[in-house]
């Protein structure tokens, strides 16, 4: 399988530089970790939000970082979790005494080492730390990798409430629970057309057949709900639609993700989201907004996922909130 790589072994650090390269007035990488901060963190005067997982997602989670948006992500090998030492030198980087919000998805691995690297910051004192767990997943309950519904592309809607809330001056607590609100407003759904390739093994991590996919697909190709013949790209998104419907009930105004997973042309996540809208339309509610794009990836999987979220006035505002980040920007 071809990739345009130097070194798999090097594929992390040297994305994290180019990343960095893009923008050098804008971010700063921590000595020769993997982690990534604003150029002007710790922010005096404001709450610190951060987030990480493995790499292969990109642009999270180091591509969200910038005013309005995170201070600085933790980014692990491939599809790994960083480090608990990953997590604990992010928080003390970009802490300017307000503490710290931590916004991770939902996977065993990631909470636990990020449960280890708070306990180690409790153990000093000095810095205050609130973990807020993204389970946007409304496929599957439980995984092999996780405990309750695994966190996806939805994360990126929390994010930005959670960047815009603490720019706004919040506190700690404030930022921390209105990231959670948020998540509860917040469904998503997934599948896969074909598996992707990691740089090191350079095989695909699963495998489906030309006419197969997969529905309820997790970030790493962790199985869904149903594997089934391929359909027109209208009824693919009817049977995500209808899962997180089902399960959001959302009553007002919402806003929409059709997220990319890293191999689908945007031609057709448009497709999508044109079909997405018509549905949005027929339940009667108010399409406040739509996101498409590829904003947590999953390498070059091809495949999509629908995200809605249930808003309020508080939540518009935030999400409409200015943002400065290299994968995104939202201007006043």
């Amino acid at each position: 399988m071809k990739k345009l790589v130097n070194d798999p072994e090097d594929v992390v650090d040297e994305m994290l530089d180019g990343l960095v390269a893009e923008r050098p007035d804008k971010l700063r990488r921590v000595g020769d970790s993997n982690i990534l901060v604003r150029q002007d963190a710790p922010v005096e005067g404001e709450v610190a939000v951060t987030s990480g997982g493995g790499s292969g997602h990109e642009p999270a989670f180091a591509g969200y970082i910038g005013e309005g948006y995170l201070h600085g992500a933790a980014s692990g090998e491939v599809f790994t979790s960083p480090t608990p030492d990953m997590f604990e030198t992010l928080v003390r980087e970009v802490d300017a005494g307000e503490g710290v919000v931590v916004v991770i998805n939902n996977y065993d691995g990631d909470i636990m080492n990020l449960d280890t690297a708070v306990e180690l910051l409790e153990l000093e004192g000095d810095i205050d730390v609130e973990t807020v767990i993204v389970n946007d997943d409304v496929a599957v309950e439980d995984s092999e990798y996780t405990t309750g519904r695994r966190g996806v592309a939805g994360a990126t809607f929390a994010l930005k409430v959670a960047g815009a809330k603490a720019a706004q001056g919040a506190d700690l607590e404030t930022v921390a629970e209105t990231a959670r609100r948020a998540i509860d407003r917040i469904g998503t759904m997934s599948m896969a057309l074909t598996p992707c390739v990691t740089p090191e093994k350079g095989e695909p991590t699963f495998t489906l057949g030309e006419d197969e996919m997969e529905i309820g697909i997790g970030l790493h190709g962790e199985p869904g709900v149903e594997r089934t013949e391929l359909a027109p790209a209208d009824e693919i998104t009817d049977r995500l639609v209808d899962g997180v419907l089902e399960d959001l009930d959302p009553s007002g105004e919402v806003a929409t993700l059709v997220n990319g997973t890293g191999g689908t042309p945007l031609m057709e996540l448009y497709v999508v989201n044109r079909r997405l809208s018509e549905r949005i339309d027929d339940t009667g509610l108010d399409h406040w907004d739509a996101w498409v794009g590829e904003y947590m990836s999953s390498l070059d999987m091809c495949g999509c996922s629908v995200t809605v979220m249930d808003l309020t006035d508080e939540f518009k505002e935030l999400l409409s909130a200015p943002a400065d980040s290299p994968a995104m920007t939202v201007s006043e």
